[in-house]
């Protein structure tokens, strides 16, 4: 039989035939191009992806028709996803005229167009390479830096690269491209030399030839070569040569292969980055030439290139212009020049034939280039221009930078040239190819010589070098590497295709459909008629072929070949056969294991090589034979296997593994025919159709009914006696079906075979591959196949030990008595016996099992790379079970001994155990979870590993599940099963985008109602943070602005029509006040609320100031002229509308410059809205964006809003950066920080100010001196002489104070090298007044001449400068603490200096005092009256008394109005002390207050203290309040707001209502996610926005510019955590415990809040915590550090969260009554009856419990004693989920099922019993217990009732077989006895359960002897026999009839 084998595999049948033609070749008819130009303009503009929108149409008609056929290209190669996962597909790159085509597609799915280009000039290459993108140009950087995927598009004068991500580069090309070529960094240009610049003439020296690109963005540079010389010492130069042209480019390893066309010789050299010293020396070049004009040409063409590179086209051939200014400048050469050369003479010759690039003229080639690093300065070389140099100075700019070479070529290897010079000729192809062993080759095939010249290359050890060995020649036409299974198909002269693996042959591919060439020569002859006539299907391939030669049929060889292929062969009949056959002309395309081959006639077939192996056994089996096999033993065994394999008609998946047996023993020497169990394989594989191939053959190859039926016909009887069949020795199959008795004699192996002396290896490998596939459950079938293989080597091998181990896991296919094969005694000594090798068989079950017992085992051996599963279970158990924490680190040797085929190598080779925890880690369980992820191990693996061994790593799993880490990488929580924190880990590394929450409200749904710019908030979470009302809606209706207000006066009887109408529109005035405020506090409600459309403009709600009078709806306006109507009314309103429609938008969101200018509004009316949209956008960070040229724009149009938005803007997205640009900017706006003498430019006051603050905001905390003295000085600017430095110099003050302290802010008396500037002694003055200082500085000039409007004379104006002054002193000692300086801000306390200080002035003193002794705030209203002073308190009236107290001193009007100022001020203190923290007292205290200030104002005698302090006083007190309750939402706070919004007349201006309406913002700040933050520039941009002078009307920025109102965007932080459950995907409630820590004020404390909830500010806490018993607890700990937190918070704090089995969400069940849990707790005992599985449904969603619930566990009417299986069933259901260890559900059924059978005796195999020995061993084990007692409180694992139950039936059951009778079996076994053949199995099971050694191992005297249990106990001590076997075998050894049950 083996013969007929050897027959059949002369050839490998190629599978998959199909047609080729490139794809794009099609699309290219279709594709838009310049003949259809018109219909290119319908195209979708994602179709066209032209570099400059549309091609011209000049000349392009003729050359897009004539020779298109001509110009296509096309290339493919192997598919490459987005994500990197392995894609088997095809992709191809198709060229043809100026179009480029990139299509992708597989088996599975047609080819589609992935991108069509198309160019301007026809393309001349396109081609595929990624570029790197990083900063660090170093080597070692490259496997970790991220890749930009481009195509690049060569055309003649530039370069198109496109990304994948849609980045578009050109780069102009200053030369003419031959080639452009990937490399590893970049791309490599190869200059196309013209042949009137060849040769160069003596005076000159040659330009480079080779060029480098790393980046489309970087320049082009030339290449470096480094080559040996002579005498050893290598040469540095640039790559000159123009007989050297690159043939090959390998990206990894990367090298370049050139041939010379002088030397006609092919080298190599490794491609790299060029080293510090070879750029010196080749940039020195320069230098040492003697003459001044090498060093101008040099730069010359550095200027050449640059001049190019800005974008010219080049030149007809690029360097004309640069040679002839040569050809003058170089008459006068200096002979220096060529000192250094060698004489030109025979010596050139001989230095090219050793360093193959070098040619002499390129010596000074050099110097073209004057190249020095960029860090040195680029006038290095002083250049002088003597006389004869003048042409050149015209050329040469004297800074060009020298252009630094990038890449280097490093000279590796040259062939070795044969005398016959004259045929060597350039490769025409080259491709690196590995064979089966992985010995990679170089090949090139030179076409000439029909020779593919094969040269071996290896990698050294450390990475570094390559080493090239010998060159093999093959002969060939053409070739092709096959990657996928490491070998190559060669074309040779004569038509063959044939299989190569390296250079070794392995057979002729026989390609069905294509007739074999040796057939094609034969003359014509009748046709034979054979009933083949009958058995023809047409085919389309026919019509692809051509026609073929009738003379194919003439002999009757291929037709047998092609018997069992019939269908495939083209014998139609309606084939008329005239011309010759069509034969291979070329192999082209190989990708993956398929290639193209192109016919003679033109078409093309696609073919596919079949692969080595496809079951996953046989791959194994082969991996771990090639593996232990010396590489050329290896080689020949792989190619006889796969022709048997391959052979046509190859075997069916099925018997794919006997051919293996087959071909295995075989080579080993075993005569397979006559050897019983081989004998009756069935090849055809009817045995079972369920083994399905893997991937099932195409329908037209047949079935193998084909073969039976072929078989049983007539014509198989005919052909058997034919003559030919005996001459080719084909015997038929029956005669292999001899009597059996022929087979009782022994046989012996055959000595002479390949693999004869490797036996015991390849054995022992295999064993070990057993060892692995029984720790895989899915492969049981392949472990039974393995075992028949190793039992049958076993026995031939006398290993009597594995014999046994394999009767012990399989009794019933290991008889004790088989066919044995001697191997001849003398032959023995040829064996090998590896050093490896061990008597007794490794066993992983058995190791695991020792170490749970604790007993030590030797080192388990393991396979690299094939026993992976092995040894992650070693490792695991030494981790976890024994507790070896170095076993996963650095020294896994005590566990693992690595099988080599070497002897051990001295170097450690421990490089791929390094494994070091990134993540915190503590216990061992969390080493082992983080350990398995890091070596990829996955849950899919997990469910695969035997129930038993899993368990270990199953009970680490469940500890590491109950409380994790919050900062695990992504794997580790999936392992564990943590899906909420896998995708929280997941999310995280995600750029910040779009979110879980963000609504994405469909724009088209609110059109109908008007937009009211609040209608993208996530109305989701805020329904769950405020579920029992509808604040929100009542919120969203107080802001709206867009919608007519209501004007209710009633006419009365006296009033005229006229009269009335005036009225209704003086009211509509009054109401207009506070729409105009409204926007606010809007932009407050909706801060960062919504993710733009990049598409779209941004909607700005319209600001609508008409009013709908009832009963008739008539509308008010106020522009009939009828009354009076401030001018520029609505200019700031809209500016802040502006602003809050811009703070909608999120800082996460994407938006580019582009967009920004794209906003732009048409119409000048919206040009204050969109000023303010700039400095919204400013404010969120995203102004950055915008380009420079764009903020010039913007500012050169003088428009006074766009200014003050802008640069307010650019400052806070600049905050504290010290922007240099930035505050050039600013600084053209500030008179006082432009020089003394520059011209006085006119900018608008509101612009100054703004200015000034921006220069804050830049500077803030930075203390910087310069800027620090201009802004102290100009707090107190004398008013100058022209008008505008007069008005408004309130506000300019205030900016100047406030900038001031934020540059200063909270450096209290620390203000380093500023003592000289007394500032806080300045500010002092500035506020209590005094005479001014002379004025120091540049500035003296400004201030000379005294103001013509203002008499001021010198004393400082204190009503100007005091409150920038106070607000200074609070920001710079801000939280220190500083009693002195308090001290100067106390309140007077005497009447007359009261009567000093402004009211309003007492508020900013008492803030000021109060924010510097910050730790003395307390939160009550002891303390608020605390800061009264005396003669207030003594003397202040109680606003209710009716009667004044009269007294002639006191001026009480002083007293009540210093009185409230000071409360209020003191309350302000208050609300900043505790921003955002929702503090209950002080909210308490603020309250009280607010609710005073209320009755205050209704007060008989509010007068004396007048309604508009009251009302200041109210506005103040109601914002701090809002400070504290921000984001809260607080209905208390939330009433007051209400109430005061409907206060609208009397007293209530404009200003008012900004406050009301900014309470009310704060309040929602954000829709409830953000809050405020209390840290130091949080309160400096408070302080900015809530300054407590409200404007008196819409256009009042006298004493504070309004638009400084929107910087409490500065101090909010999002602060919302909201729980997501994971599973639903929607925002749930959570119970979050949250722990402070402790402060001077209160100990560390504890807080249940219930989520999503505002957190307090992180800073306070120490760590958050998500409590059970709903939801899995999750830790965030802060003491490590907020940054895992801020991430989540930032990202719209989603925190993920899992419901717990059995719990329902706080949204379903409020109370906890419905879980199921709650219902079992009172029928504890009864549980498994009480558990109705309809029920499970509010356990768990899983759908595979769900469905095992409703099929294994619902009892049916007819079942009989099946209710027992069923309860069982319900309880471990039950059990699994409750203890929320679903994954347990499989072990336990196994286990039972296990048991069952057992007590059938049906065991066929011991594996489940050695699993549930393993999982009895493991719950005794020592370190489970130590567990147990460390965390009593833990849930069990597994049931703790199961267990015994399990352990005592398996007892009972073997017991009873034992007494059964049993026991004369086991006393057969141990005395070495055969035993009948039906007790096998149930022995087997004694024996492994009981770990009954092997007989062998039984003490030698013989076990009869013993007498007592004694002597028996202490001969098995050494054994390690547990004691309960040895009761049971005592009876037998001591001879007792009863055994000793106990």
């Amino acid at each position: 039989m083996s013969n007929f084998y050897e027959e059949r595999a002369t050839m490998i049948a190629a599978g998959d035939l199909q047609e080729f033609v490139p794809f794009g070749r099609d699309h290219c008819k279709h594709h838009p191009n310049a003949l259809n130009l018109q219909l290119r303009q319908l195209q979708p503009a994602s179709e066209l992806w032209s570099s400059d929108g549309a091609a011209g149409l000049v000349g392009s008609l003729q050359e897009v028709t004539i020779h298109e056929k001509q110009k296509e290209s096309w290339q493919l190669r192997k598919g490459v996803s987005e994500i990197g996962e392995e894609v088997d597909y095809d992709e191809e790159l198709y060229v043809a005229g100026n179009m480029v085509i990139w299509s992708k597609g597989s088996k599975s799915q047609a080819l589609a167009v992935y991108k069509a280009f198309t160019v301007d000039s026809p393309v001349q290459q396109a081609l595929w390479c990624d570029f790197i993108i990083s900063q660090d140009k170093s080597e070692k950087s490259y496997s970790s830096h991220e890749v930009e995927k481009c195509i690049c598009i060569l055309q003649s004068s530039c370069i198109n690269m496109h990304s994948i991500e849609g980045k578009d580069y050109i780069a102009s090309l200053p030369f003419q491209v031959a080639n452009v070529w990937p490399t590893k960094y970049g791309l490599l240009f190869e200059r196309s030399t013209s042949s009137h610049e060849v040769p160069p003439g003596p005076p000159r020296e040659p330009l480079p030839t080779m060029f480098s690109m790393l980046h489309p963005l970087d320049e082009i540079t030339p290449l470096v070569c480094k080559s040996g010389s002579l005498f050893g010492s290598s040469r540095v130069q640039y790559v000159v040569d123009q007989a050297m042209k690159i043939v090959f480019l390998s990206i990894d390893p990367s090298f370049v292969m050139t041939y010379d066309s002088v030397q006609n010789a092919h080298s190599l050299w490794t491609l790299r980055r060029v080293r510090a010293e070879e750029e010196n020396v080749v940039l020195k070049f320069s230098e040492q030439g003697g003459t001044p004009q090498n060093v101008a040409t040099s730069s010359s063409l550095t200027a050449h290139l640059r001049s190019l590179s800005k974008g010219d086209s080049p030149v007809a051939s690029p360097f004309q212009n640069y040679s002839s200014i040569h050809s003058q400048s170089r008459s006068a050469s200096s002979p220096s020049l060529h000192s250094r050369s060698p004489s030109i003479s025979n010596m050139a010759a001989l230095s090219r034939a050793h360093s193959p690039a070098l040619g002499v003229h390129s010596f000074s080639g050099v110097q073209r280039f004057s190249l020095s690093s960029h860090n040195q300065s680029p006038k290095r070389h002083s250049i002088s221009h003597s006389p004869n140099s003048n042409s050149n100075g015209s050329f040469l700019a004297p800074e060009t930078e020298p252009i630094v070479p990038e890449l280097c070529i490093d000279h590796l290897w040259t062939e070795t040239i044969t005398n016959l010079r004259e045929k060597n000729s350039q490769a025409s192809k080259v491709f690196i190819t590995s064979d089966l062993c992985g010995q990679k080759f170089l090949c090139f095939l030179v076409e000439s010589q029909l020779q593919l010249r094969c040269v071996k290359f290896q990698e050294s050890n450390d990475k570094t070098q390559l080493i090239f060995g010998s060159v093999t020649n093959i002969h060939a036409k053409d070739a092709a590497p096959v990657e996928k299974i490491d070998t190559m198909l060669v074309l040779e002269g004569s038509g063959n295709l044939v299989l190569y693996t390296g250079v070794v042959r392995v057979g002729k591919v026989f390609i069905p459909g294509l007739p074999a060439p040796s057939l094609m020569m034969s003359s014509t002859m009748p046709r034979p008629s054979t009933p083949l006539d009958s058995v023809s299907t047409p085919k389309p391939l026919s019509k692809l072929l051509g026609s073929l030669d009738e003379a194919v049929l003439l002999s009757p060889v291929p037709e047998l070949r092609d018997s069992s292929k019939l269908h495939d062969s083209l014998y139609n009949e309606d084939c008329t056969f005239q011309q010759f056959g069509t034969y291979i002309h070329s192999v082209r395309d190989p990708v993956h294991n398929r290639v193209t081959l192109e016919l003679s006639n033109g078409s093309m077939v696609r073919i596919t090589i079949p692969e080595v192996a496809t079951s996953e056994l046989v791959q194994t089996c082969l991996q771990a034979i090639k593996f232990i096999l010396p590489k050329e033993v290896a080689v020949q065994m792989l190619v006889k296997w796969y022709n048997v394999h391959s052979a046509p008609g190859g075997p069916s998946y099925h018997s794919e593994w006997n051919l293996f047996v087959i071909c295995l023993m075989n080579m080993m020497g075993y005569n397979t025919d006559r050897l019983a169990w081989t004998r009756n394989f069935d090849f055809e594989g009817s045995l079972s159709p369920v083994i399905a191939p893997k991937k099932a053959r195409p329908s037209e190859t047949g079935s193998d009914d084909d073969w039976e039926y072929l078989l049983n016909s007539d014509y198989h009887q005919n052909v058997e006696s034919h003559l030919l069949n005996r001459s080719l020795c084909l015997s038929s199959l029956e005669v292999s079906r001899v009597k059996d008795e022929d087979f009782s004699q022994n046989l012996s192996l055959d000595s002479s075979t390949l693999l004869f002396t490797h036996i015991t290896a390849i054995f022992f490998v295999l064993h070990l591959v057993y060892e692995e596939l029984k720790l895989n459950t899915l492969m049981g079938e392949g472990i039974r196949s393995l075992v028949d293989l190793l039992v049958q080597l076993a026995r031939d091998l006398h290993l009597g030990p594995y014999v046994d181990h394999y009767y012990r896991d399989y009794p019933t296919l290991v008889r004790t008595t088989g066919q044995l094969c001697t191997i001849d005694q003398g032959q023995t000594g040829f064996m090998d016996h590896p050093s490896f090798f061990t008597s007794e068989p490794p066993s992983i079950y058995q190791w695991v099992s020792s170490c749970l017992k604790g007993e030590r085992m030797p080192p388990y051996p393991y396979l690299p790379g094939i026993c992976e599963r092995s040894r992650l279970v070693v490792l695991s158990i030494a981790l976890y079970i024994l507790g070896d924490e170095s076993s996963v680190s650095y020294d896994a040797s005590k566990y693992l001994s690595k099988i080599t085929i070497a002897p051990p190598k001295a170097q450690a080779e421990q490089e791929e155990n390094s494994f070091r925890h990134s993540a915190s880690v503590s216990s061992l369980a969390e080493k082992l979870v983080v350990w398995m992820t890091s070596v990829g191990f996955t849950l899919r693996d997990l469910e695969t590993l035997p129930f038993g061994i899993a368990l270990p790593i199953r009970d680490a799993i469940y500890h590491c599940r109950e409380q994790p880490a919050s900062d695990w990488p992504e794997a580790v929580c999936l392992l564990i099963g943590r899906q909420d924190l896998s995708k929280q880990a997941c999310e995280g590394n995600l750029p910040r985008g779009k979110s879980v929450l963000s609504s994405d409200v469909p724009s088209g749904t609110e059109t109908e109602e008007e937009d009211d710019g609040m209608n993208d908030m996530n109305h989701e979470v805020m329904s769950l943070i405020w579920s029992e009302d509808l604040r929100v809606q009542d919120v969203r209706r107080l802001l709206q602005s867009a919608h007519p207000v209501r004007v209710n006066v009633v006419q009365y009887p006296e009033l005229s029509d006229h009269e009335f109408i005036e009225e209704k529109e003086n009211r509509l005035l009054q109401l207009c006040q506070r729409t105009m405020a409204l926007p606010v506090g809007r932009g407050m409600f909706t801060l960062f609320s919504y993710h733009p459309v990049p598409t779209e403009p941004l909607p700005i709600p319209k600001l609508n100031l008409t009013g709908r009078a009832p009963p008739r709806n008539t509308t008010v306006d106020l522009n009939s002229g009828n009354i009076d109507v401030p001018p520029n009314m609505t200019s700031w309103a809209s500016f802040h509308n502006g602003v809050a429609a811009g703070l909608k938008i999120a800082p996460a969101s994407q938006i580019d410059s582009a967009w920004i200018v794209y906003n732009k509004p048409k119409h000048a009316e919206l040009a204050n809205e969109y000023a303010g949209f700039l400095m919204a956008l400013g404010l969120n960070g995203h102004l950055t964006k915008l380009a420079t040229l764009n903020i010039h724009d913007y500012l050169t149009k003088g428009h006074e809003m766009t200014s003050i938005g802008l640069l307010l803007g650019v400052s806070a997205a600049k905050l504290g950066t010290m922007d240099m640009s930035i505050t050039r900017l600013l600084s053209i706006h500030v008179p006082a920080l432009l020089p003394p003498t520059s011209t006085e430019l006119d900018v608008p006051h509101n612009v100054q100010v703004a200015a000034v603050v921006g220069i804050g905001l830049v500077y803030q905390g930075t203390a910087h001196r310069h800027t620090a003295e201009v802004l102290l000085a100009e707090i107190g600017r004398p008013p100058g002489p022209e008008m505008e430095y007069c008005t408004d110099r309130e506000s300019y003050s205030l900016a100047a104070g406030l900038a001031l302290g934020m540059v200063c802010l909270g450096h209290g008396s620390n203000l380093i090298g500023m003592s000289d500037l007394n500032v806080p002694e300045q500010l002092y003055q500035y506020m209590v007044g005094g005479h001014r200082r002379f004025q120091a500085g540049t500035h003296r000039e400004r201030h000379k001449s005294p103001s013509y409007q203002i008499k001021e004379g010198d004393t400082i104006n204190v009503d100007v400068t005091c409150p920038g002054a106070t607000l200074a002193l609070a920001m710079i000692y801000l939280k220190t603490n500083n009693r002195s300086i308090a001290d100067w801000l106390r309140a007077p306390d005497t009447m007359y200096l009261l009567d000093f200080v402004k009211p309003e002035f007492l508020l900013l003193r008492t803030l000021a005092r109060c924010l510097i002794l910050w730790d003395d705030i307390l939160p009550n209203s002891k303390w608020v009256d605390s800061n009264v002073p005396q003669i207030i308190r003594e003397n202040s009236i109680s606003l209710s008394e009716i009667e004044l107290p009269c007294s002639e001193d006191l001026n009480l009007e002083t007293l009540s109005q210093a009185h409230v100022y000071i409360i209020a001020g003191a309350c302000l203190s208050l609300g900043f002390r505790f921003a955002g923290s929702e503090n209950l007292s002080a909210f308490n205290c603020l309250h009280k207050f607010a609710k005073d200030f209320m009755t205050y104002l209704s007060a008989p005698n509010a007068s004396i203290t007048g309604p508009y302090n009251l009302e200041t006083c109210l506005s103040v007190v109601l914002l701090s309040l809002a400070m504290v309750m921000a984001g809260s939402g607080n209905l208390k706070v939330l009433q007051l707001c209400r109430f005061l919004h409907m206060k609208t007349g009397g007293e209530m201006n404009y200003g008012f209502h900004l406050a009301h309406h900014m309470a009310l913002g704060l309040l929602f700040l954000g829709g409830g996610r953000y809050s405020l933050s209390t840290s130091n520039s949080s309160i400096a941009a408070l302080l900015c926005a809530l300054y407590p002078h409200f404007p008196a009307h819409s256009t009042d920025n006298r004493y504070h510019l309004q638009a400084l109102r929107h910087l409490y965007v500065l101090a909010a932080e999002p602060r919302l955590l909201v729980p997501v459950d994971v599973d639903t995907n929607t925002p749930c409630y959570a119970l979050l415990e949250v722990t402070y820590k402790g402060t001077q004020w209160y100990e560390q404390t504890k807080e249940e809040l219930m989520a999503p909830t505002l957190l307090p500010e992180l800073h306070l806490l120490k760590q958050i915590k998500v409590k059970g018993p709903r939801y899995w607890e999750l830790l965030i700990d802060l003491s490590k550090g907020t940054q895992h937190l801020k991430s989540i918070l930032s990202k719209d704090g989603v925190l993920y969260v899992k419901l717990r089995a059995g719990q329902l969400s706080y949204k379903e069940d409020p109370m906890g009554w419905q879980s199921l849990l709650a219902q079992t707790v009172a029928n504890r005992n009864s549980e498994a009856r009480a558990f109705k599985p309809e029920t499970i449904s509010a356990f768990t969603s899983d759908p595979a419990l769900l469905s095992f619930a409703e099929y294994f566990c619902k009892p049916t009417v007819s079942m009989g004693q099946k209710q027992e299986i069923l309860d069982l069933f319900s309880s471990v259901l039950y059990e699994c989920v409750t203890q929320e260890t679903p994954e347990m559900l499989p072990a336990y059924i196994a286990m039972d099922q296990a048991i069952r059978r057992l007590g059938r005796r049906e065991l066929s195999e011991t594996c489940e019993l050695w699993q549930i020995k393993l999982v009895l061993e493991f719950f005794s084990s020592r370190s489970h217990q130590e567990r147990l007692q460390n965390h009593p409180k833990r849930g069990l694992f597994m049931n703790s009732e199961f267990l015994p139950v399990v352990k005592c039936t398996i007892d009972n059951t073997l017991d009873q077989w034992l007494q059964a009778g049993g026991d004369t079996c086991v006393h057969a076994y141990l005395s070495g006895q055969p035993c009948e053949e039906s007790k096998l199995s149930m022995l087997a099971c004694f024996l492994v359960y009981h770990s009954v050694p092997a007989p062998r191992h039984l003490p030698p005297l013989g076990l009869e002897g013993s007498t007592s249990f004694a002597e028996l106990l202490f001969k098995f001590k050494q054994l390690k026999m547990p004691v309960r076997a040895l009761l049971r075998l005592a009876p037998l050894l001591l001879g007792n009839p009863q055994p000793m049950v106990m």
